[in-house]
């Protein structure tokens, strides 16, 4: 009867097992990588799980509106900061049989489900404004063409091609007082215009105008070898080349200067915005003496990093010791434009009991999708600070009357020679320990303090003359400004490898007043590109080093 009951509770046991298991369920995430598309295009469907599902996946749901293509599999591992993550993606390329807004149905893994998500198709020549005449040609869009300043503006460039390219160099767009960013990664698709096929390159970028007014982005320029059969020959063996310069046309944007019924001190433009606060421990139920970590984290979509302001501004009670941190500064680029992030840590030790109040946290900016002001609000948050274990407390008293009025078991220090010296002694032991202590500590502190203030002021003169040299054009003035900063800061000696240490934009500009510099014939040189460059690259020298530590999802659609 034993050997029955203890069966039938480990069956009992195995069987809650996988019902828990079975509960924990994997986050299958759906994505495309554009939105809309045309009936006539092929697109990519993702699956990304962030561990193995419980089985392989059904697809077949998705045949009564796509037609799948072909389909592959990935997945990869990484250990960052001491933790293990994984991810497996599953990508299909799919052709729409209808236009409109088509639902990509949720797809079981097993007992795991992915997300349903909406695609909008749009028909055959809704979005095609290209001239099929031409075997190679380039078309490009911006959205909004009215942005308002210092919002984002999503720049598409679509090549479309139907001949074999060998070689190929396509420009950046450019547009003075702007800042611009390659978005993501160039999808590749097939589409028909007016029933004639073409391979399509699509390129996104995200550009941020510094300044109110009509503004013309300078289109960029296809420069390719074009693969001809002019020579004939032995399954084209022999085919020659042809060299074809495509340009794309200009795009006039109309800037609109900070709205009047915007009444923040700090201009914050977005498309979403969240503000948030969390703490390493319970700040209602703090101890005197013991610190605790106030975490600030601000995330904006549809802005850049160096427009996020600082959320840690007031002042607290001076019992209230607060030790900020240096803030962490991130970028994420998505085909949907830029993501920025910024986290503050905070370092509260308070020193008497009670309560403090912490100011409600309040961020205005203003929301380019419903044209609105809006307000992202961290509450004011109280905390409470009770007695800690160290706290020093205050003998009554009372509780000392009973020891004066008993007899000394010991006797008086002044009844023992012994003790005298002993005394004696130990106040010698100190005060010689106190002199080591200052030698040590005191002494070797002041050169290492001097010597961090002429490097620090070496290296802002080193930007103040390379702010200047850029102003007044003047490359030689550039470089040696630019050798002493890059001396300071990565203790190189020239221009290639000062350049090798910085982001793309301003290496591409370092080595442009390189060639400028040797060129036999060389042309004038404009020095605000390389500064406004430099400037992008000196708020990125504050983000964390580690490339390959992901950005959680700000948002979910």
């Amino acid at each position: 009867m034993n050997t029955i009951k203890k069966s039938l509770t480990t069956t009992l046991f195995f069987l809650l097992l996988l019902t828990g298991q079975g509960a924990i369920a994997t986050h299958i995430e759906a994505s495309v990588d554009r939105n809309p598309v045309s009936n006539d295009e092929t697109f990519q469907l993702l699956f990304t799980a962030t561990e193995s599902p419980d089985a392989s996946p059904d697809f077949t749901p998705l045949d009564q509106d796509f037609i799948i293509l072909n389909q592959s599999q990935s997945s990869k591992a990484a250990w960052v900061n001491g933790k293990s993550s994984k991810s497996v993606q599953w990508i299909l390329n799919v052709a729409a049989k209808n236009s409109g807004n088509l639902t990509i149905p949720a797809i079981e893994f097993g007992r795991d489900r992915s997300n349903p998500i909406t695609v909008n198709v749009i028909k055959d020549g809704d979005n095609k404004a290209v001239n099929t005449a031409e075997d190679l040609f380039i078309a490009v869009e911006a959205t909004p063409a009215n942005p308002y300043l210092q919002s984002q503006v999503i720049y598409t460039l679509r090549l479309y091609r139907k001949v074999d390219i060998a070689q190929a160099q396509l420009t950046e767009p450019e547009l003075s007082d702007a800042v611009i960013e390659k978005l993501a990664e160039d999808s590749n698709y097939a589409t028909k215009v007016k029933d004639i096929d073409y391979s399509v390159t699509e390129r996104k970028y995200a550009i941020f105008p510094q300044k109110s007014g009509k503004m013309t982005i300078k289109p960029p320029v296809l420069t390719a070898e074009v693969v001809t059969n002019a020579r004939g020959g032995f399954n084209g063996l022999f085919s020659s080349t042809q060299t074809k310069r495509v340009t794309a046309k200009e795009v006039i944007l109309d800037v609109k200067p900070m709205p009047a019924s915007f009444t923040g001190s700090h201009w914050l433009s977005a498309e979403q915005l969240e503000i948030k606060q969390e703490w390493s421990g319970d700040f209602e139920q703090m101890k005197v003496g013991e610190p605790v970590t106030r975490t600030l984290t601000l995330l904006a979509k549809g802005a850049t990093v160096s427009s996020l302001p600082e959320l840690n501004t007031t002042k607290t009670d001076e019992s209230l010791k607060t030790y900020p941190d240096q803030p962490v500064l991130k970028e994420h680029k998505t085909t949907d434009g830029l993501l920025a992030f910024r986290e503050e840590k905070i370092a509260l030790i308070p020193s008497k009991i009670g309560d403090y109040k912490l100011p409600a946290i309040k961020t205005p900016w203003f929301n380019t999708k419903t044209n609105k002001m809006e307000t992202a609000t961290i509450p004011e948050t109280t905390i409470t600070v009770a007695a800690g274990a160290s706290t020093p407390t205050v003998t009554p008293p009372e509780a000392t009357k009973p020891q004066q009025e008993t007899a000394p078991i010991i006797p008086a220090p002044s009844e023992s020679p012994t003790t005298n010296w002993l005394w004696v002694s130990l106040f010698l032991a100190l005060g010689w320990l106190s002199t080591l202590f200052y030698f040590l500590t005191k002494r070797p502190a002041l050169p290492v303090v001097i010597a961090n203030d002429e490097a620090e002021l070496s290296l802002k003169a080193s930007i103040k003359q390379l702010k200047k040299a850029c102003a007044d054009n003047n490359a030689p003035a550039a470089k040696n400004a630019l050798l002493a900063w890059g001396l300071l800061n990565f203790g190189v000696t020239s221009l290639g490898m000062c350049a090798d240490c910085c982001d793309a934009r301003l290496r591409d500009q370092i080595l442009q007043l390189n060639e400028v510099l040797y060129a036999k014939d060389a042309p004038a040189w404009s020095g605000k590109k390389l500064f406004q460059a430099f400037a992008e690259n000196k708020a990125r020298t504050k983000m964390p080093a580690a490339e390959n530590e992901a950005l959680e999802p700000l948002f979910r659609l």
